[in-house]
């Protein structure tokens, strides 16, 4: 299974509750913040969600 590196780059605050609640499902908390994660249809579809606040890489 591929994995992916999600970091918070762009603060929570302006954005939706929705949005605020899938970038703390993610495992984000602070700025910065980085979670290794397997790229599942699941968690692909989250990271499109709040795509304008996280930088993706594929490790």
């Amino acid at each position: 299974m591929e994995k992916i590196k999600i970091t918070l780059v762009k603060s929570k605050i302006g954005a939706t509750k929705r949005q605020k609640r899938t970038v703390q499902a993610l495992g984000l908390r602070k700025m910065n913040s980085s979670t290794e994660l397997n790229a599942t249809p699941q968690i692909v579809g989250m990271v499109r969600k709040v795509e304008h606040l996280i930088k993706v890489e594929k490790i």
